[in-house]
């Protein structure tokens, strides 16, 4: 390039877009000074590039302080872009340059060697206790006063294997096969190996004097250094590597002997990207032994998807305590107890001196723990009782249609009255003051220690949890969180009977209505960056609710930009069809016929006969559901159906879709097929959205969000339900076109979108798209569609 930009080299590909250009730019000059880019770019924009180059852009020149680029987003599909444009970037650099190093972020179940091939016993179920365990009990081995050493340890295990090869129970034959078979053809596995890697360790873990332990962490202790650095122990030069994605990771540490998970953490800090999800940034736990190293002014953070901030950070700071949860802690306590009233009664011994070791230590009296036990044995009965009292309010008749029960929710306030609520109320009338909510927290971590010291069993320990959150309950207020008891619907058939508890599981939540001061102080924990997303407007509304404003006001800037598509307004229609509003009032039930039901599958199927495939985004599967069979009698195409589902299915349905003519996918625009995921070239032509997607205001925790809504920012409705409901159905009209050469129609219908009226929302789309989404009526969709259709280029045969 002429004249090029001090980032240039560091940007992917030949030339970047006039729009890439202006917003790299306007990120690193915003993050020079300590602040964020606010950046909306329609699909197709190449924001992902555009983040990459202006953070490495600040991590690579030398006057800056920014040591890496923290990237956040809430989308697999969005992950695996920055991969991509990461390795793009290497590919792409000058002679002379150092590639850039990188690293995704999984979790163990997702690395563990063991988890991986299924074997020690473990599997992605039950890894996370596991690991725990055999950890715990690899480094009891080891430490102080330890029956031996780290280098013995991965010696005992490293003899395993080679003595059965030695002995002829393995050979080249299994080694090359990479299965970790033996070469006598008797399939007896002599080696683990992990995706085709072979390991220096058996198929199962390892023991030493009958204590179980993991022969890969044991590896990575032995390698770590006097000092304690931990990336002294990484068995390989990141730098050399570029970007290092998860199947690479476990290759690298598996193949050499060490634990992949323990290398991931050793390398956060070291590499120049490291691309996670907003657990990484957002949850509590996760930052505090995974990830606390990148929350510093020296990351440059790239939040990706930062339309969906707010909900997801509004849940990763919430909490709830479970009723089964309370029911074991309270066990713990029990067990952590008996040691010393069997002392008291004459009877010695080591258990009830290592118990009172740990407390001492601690600063916490057996009278406290006796306390909480006593607290959480009472909170279980008054929660028995209240789950009991509102089904036979509610529920006449539940004992005798368990199995017909809904998922409910109980408030324990007025959801639009801010006050005290009824635990906290009750548990003040009997006593339970603050001294027992302010210690449930440290005595639950007590707890913890006593019981991994008495006991060797692979277990999450449910004391710390409940301590930690009954504390929150106590000491959050009562405005911006609300506090209910939420019943899952389930069946358990070892409960009574005449017992809830057959068929819910209970839960004490307490709910944080309005996230905004956690975002923006854990963004200003970072030096600079970019929030970025295909739907961020209303930009003044978006930077009120994730905190962004009170950055500014403490004086780190916060710039703003938002780009259209810049391909050519010939190769898409955007239609807002004025039909009847898709509301539940006008709407009724799914299957009721009456003249908006009629209007919207009328209007709908006029799209989805057209070539290609079509995707309809309807307020909820349910609506989904009503879609998809009024369409199938209506067209010869063929009609799929998304249905609330795991990963696996949702990836199978996409395969269909994709796969051979056109289809019509309907989905719920709550669902996972709206956002993030890719429909480039001609896997998409249409896609339809019929309805403003928002959600039930009948729950008490979405009556209480819009109130501490109103409260402060007295927009309560449009803030918290509109607002993100609108760019539900921007996202889901965004997959159609992503670059210059694709064709298609995107169609929002429902009278909302194409008129001002009392609950309208044409207001809040961005000026240029309700510039280009003009209004049409339903017997005008189809000659609309028509002319489309006569602009197509002629094809050459």
């Amino acid at each position: 390039m002429t004249d090029s930009p001090p980032w240039a080299d560091l940007f992917g590909h030949p030339e970047p877009y006039p729009e890439q250009a202006d917003g790299i730019d306007a990120a690193v000059d915003a993050a020079e000074d300590g602040g964020f880019l606010a950046l909306e770019g329609a699909c197709g924009t190449g924001k992902t590039m555009l983040a990459l180059t202006a953070g490495l852009d600040r991590v690579r020149d030398p006057d800056s302080d920014f040591e890496r680029v923290f990237v956040l987003t809430s989308v697999k599909q969005q992950l695996r872009q920055f991969e991509t444009d990461l390795r793009a970037i290497n590919d792409d650099l000058p002679d002379g340059y150092d590639p850039v190093s990188g690293l995704t972020l999984v979790g163990k179940a997702d690395v563990c060697p063991y988890a991986r091939e299924n074997r020690g016993g473990i599997d992605p179920e039950n890894v996370y206790e596991r690991c725990e365990g055999l950890r715990e009990r690899t480094r009891n081995l080891v430490g102080d006063g330890g029956a031996t050493t780290t280098s013995n340890l991965v010696s005992e295990a490293r003899s395993q294997q080679v003595g059965l090869m030695d002995s002829g129970s393995a050979g080249p034959a299994g080694a090359a096969a990479g299965d970790g078979s033996s070469a006598d053809g008797s399939g007896a596995a002599d080696y683990l190996s992990v995706d085709g890697e072979p390991t220096p360790y058996r198929p199962d873990t390892e023991a030493y004097d009958d204590v179980e332990f993991c022969p890969f962490y044991a590896g990575f202790l032995d390698d770590l250094p006097e000092d304690g650095d931990p990336a002294e122990a990484v068995p390989f030069d990141v730098t050399e590597l570029g970007h290092v994605d998860a199947d690479e990771l476990v290759r690298l540490a598996a193949g050499h002997g060490s634990c992949p998970h323990s290398i991931m953490g050793a390398l956060v800090p070291e590499v120049e990207v490291v691309i996670g999800n907003y657990y990484h940034a957002f949850d509590p736990v996760t930052t505090g032994t995974f990830t606390g190293a990148l929350l510093d002014d020296s990351t440059f953070v790239v939040c990706d998807e930062a339309h969906m901030l707010e909900p997801r950070v509004r849940d990763l700071v919430s909490d709830a305590v479970a009723d089964a949860s309370l029911r074991d802690a309270e066990n713990e306590l029990t067990r952590v107890v008996q040691p010393l009233s069997f002392e008291s009664a004459g009877a010695e011994s080591d258990d009830a001196a290592l118990v009172r070791g740990e407390l001492e230590d601690a600063d916490v009296t057996i009278e406290e723990i006796e306390a909480v036990r006593e607290f959480y044995a009472d909170l279980r009965g008054e929660l028995d009782r209240r789950v009991t009292a509102y089904l036979d309010r509610e529920r006449p008749d539940w004992r005798a249609s368990m199995r017909e029960l809904d998922d409910t929710e109980i408030p324990l306030r007025d959801p639009e009255e801010p006050g005290e609520d009824e635990i906290t109320d009750w548990a003040d009338g009997e006593g339970y003051g603050e001294r027992v909510w302010a210690r449930a927290e440290q005595v639950g971590a007590v707890v913890k220690r006593v019981l991994d010291s008495l006991e060797e069993e692979d277990k999450q320990r449910a004391a710390p949890g409940v301590g930690r959150t009954l504390n929150a309950w106590y000491r959050e207020g009562h405005t911006d969180f609300f506090r209910a008891i939420e019943l899952e619907r389930t069946f358990d058939e070892t409960e009574p009977p005449d017992s809830w508890r057959r068929a819910y599981n209970a839960r004490l939540a307490l709910h944080n209505c309005l996230p905004s001061e956690p975002i923006g102080d854990r963004l200003a924990d970072f030096g600079g960056g970019v929030l970025m997303s295909a739907t961020l407007e209303p930009m003044d509304l978006f930077r009120e609710v994730t905190g962004l404003d009170h950055l500014a006001e403490r004086g780190r800037p916060v710039v703003e930009r938002t780009y259209g598509l810049s391909f050519p307004a010939a190769n898409r229609a955007s239609l807002a069809v004025d039909a009847p509003k898709f509301t539940h009032q006008n709407r009724g039930a799914p299957g009721e016929e009456n003249p908006t039901r009629l209007a919207h599958i009328d209007a709908t199927a006029a799209v989805a006969r057209r070539d290609g495939n079509v995707l309809v985004g309807t307020p909820s599967y349910a609506e989904a559901t009503w879609m998809a069979e009024s369409l199938a009698d209506r067209l010869d195409k063929p009609v799929l159906l998304d249905e609330s589902s795991g990963d696996r299915e949702t990836e199978s349905l996409k395969d269909d879709f994709f796969a051979g003519d056109g289809k019509v996918l309907v989905t719920s625009l709550r669902g996972t097929l709206t956002e993030g995921v890719d429909y480039r070239g001609d896997r998409l032509s249409a896609a339809v959205v019929c309805g403003v997607p928002i959600i039930n205001t009948a729950r008490p925790q979405t009556r209480a969000v819009i109130t501490a809504y109103d409260r402060r920012f007295e927009s309560g409705f449009e803030t918290a339900l509109t607002v993100p409901a609108v760019r539900k159905a921007r996202q889901a009209v965004g997959r159609v076109i992503r670059g210059p050469d694709e064709r298609g129609v995107r169609v929002l219908l429902d009278a909302r979108y194409a008129r001002d009226s009392w609950n309208g929302v044409r207001e809040y789309l961005p000026e240029h798209e309700r510039e280009e989404y003009q209004p049409v009526s339903p017997d005008m969709l189809e000659v609309a569609l028509d002319r489309f259709e006569s602009r197509r280029p002629a094809t050459s045969e």
